[in-house]
């Protein structure tokens, strides 16, 4: 593949489809695709939009070069008309959607494509891969945040996914307030704060575990974070005190009964004169091991495995549905897969005080819903006649529309405990 296309990061269908319709004279009509979640995973309360800018990144790229088209052609998936059609392929149609950190609900019209069938259906691949694991991961990561109440958070989850998906969960979790992340490529390509030190690999490199905390902070300075459990942990946090002195960064444990440690490291750390000196906790956490730990003296959280995998839930299960051909509405009807046809928008429905009570989901050709004093659209456009609006929000935008759009749910939809969509979606 083209080092920078991103042509074929579909589905062999998608192209198929393409060939038949152009053949039978389908593939112009106009049309609109809606990408959506019929239902949240199982428990969740709600749902967060995450990948609307990698997307946006990787349709600029969506092309179909000389290298992509001798593969086609080598392989037959489709016939000579369709290759010359690809080679001139350009997305020249509109997208709107709801902005990265913006919830979402079952319903929920998170992408709306308007174009004709050809240049529409050829997206549906690319759409639906980076959306179903950012807003998944996204989902889990805001659950994380919420859990650990404006304690530090640092994802370091590369070693546990995909190298792409690494980097893609970074992001992720940076948007739904995580601190920091291990992953370099997410620094450079994000500009994500990084962090980490050492692995128990450092430790027992050296002859000594007081060997290796001197090499680090040597390299790394007193503010460093010293992994104390490669041994015994009270022990370790005596040696990273007696090398580092009372002021040393911070101690990481990284196994057992994280609560019971804690408690203990920090009566030891502060025996030791080491007050400021705080306590990282890591090893297997997830929102509710987080949650559980709110009570002890714990001052940051390394998750890993957990929020690259959406914690359970790694897809967000959304779809990539055709709702309207020619300006008329069409749905389909399959038990279980019932999609709603026609162009939808969406708002939210807030109280006075801020708390938002439902989404309102309604067709862009139909009556308007009344509006009330409160009320906020939630799609905002992203592609006009085939190029990116400009400026449109950033990521630490997102950042602050998800802090906000969690403050105003209800409170109980930010427990961890399952539950219904913690407000209903209505369709007008």
């Amino acid at each position: 593949m083209t080092a920078s296309s991103t042509a074929f990061l579909t589905d062999h269908y998608e192209l198929t489809m393409l060939a038949s319709a152009l053949r039978d004279g389908t593939a112009d009509r106009p049309c609109v695709f809606e990408l959506f979640a019929r239902r949240l995973p199982t428990g969740r309360r709600y749902g967060v939009v995450a990948g609307t800018g990698r997307f946006l990144d990787a349709l600029a790229d969506f092309r179909f070069g000389e290298e992509e088209l001798a593969k086609l052609e080598a392989s037959t998936v489709v016939d000579r008309a369709t290759l010359d059609w690809l080679a001139d392929y350009r997305f020249s149609g509109d997208i709107v959607g709801y902005p990265e950190g913006e919830l979402y609900f079952p319903g929920s019209p998170v992408m709306t494509v308007t174009a004709s069938f050809g240049e529409g259906v050829l997206l549906e691949t690319l759409a639906l891969s980076i959306l179903n694991h950012d807003s998944a991961v996204a989902s889990a990561a805001a659950r994380m945040s919420s859990a650990a109440n404006g304690r530090r958070l640092i994802e370091m989850g590369s070693r546990r996914t995909h190298e792409e998906a690494a980097v893609a969960s970074a992001r992720c979790a940076y948007l739904t307030g995580f601190t920091s992340t291990s992953n370099l490529e997410a620094g450079r390509r994000y500009g994500i704060p990084t962090a980490g030190t050492c692995a128990h690999a450092f430790t027992l490199l050296h002859d000594s575990e007081e060997d290796a905390f001197r090499a680090q902070v040597d390299a790394l300075g007193v503010q460093t974070t010293l992994l104390v459990d490669t041994y015994d942990i009270s022990r370790g946090i005596e040696r990273a005190v007696r090398v580092a002195g009372p002021k040393l960064g911070a101690v990481r444990i990284d196994s057992g009964d994280l609560g019971v440690l804690a408690r203990q490291a920090r009566e030891q750390l502060d025996a030791l004169g080491a007050r400021e000196t705080k306590i990282v906790v890591s090893g297997d956490l997830d929102e509710y091991s987080i949650a559980a730990l709110r009570a002890e003296p714990v001052d940051a959280y390394g998750v890993g495995t957990s929020l690259v995998t959406g914690s359970g839930a790694p897809t967000a299960g959304m779809v990539y549905k055709l709702v309207e051909v020619d300006g008329r509405p069409v749905a389909k009807r399959s038990s279980h897969k019932e999609s709603r046809g026609g162009r939808k928008a969406a708002l939210r429905r807030y109280k006075a005080t801020g708390t938002a009570v439902e989404e309102v989901v309604y067709h862009v050709d139909g009556p308007a819903p009344e509006h009330h004093d409160h009320d906020r659209e939630l799609q905002i456009p992203l592609v006009r006649a085939g190029q990116v609006v400009p400026d449109l929000p950033t990521l630490d935008d997102g950042r602050q529309r998800l802090r906000q759009a969690l403050v105003s749910v209800p409170w109980e939809g930010l427990a961890l405990s399952g539950g219904e969509p913690v407000i209903p979606t209505v369709f007008a």
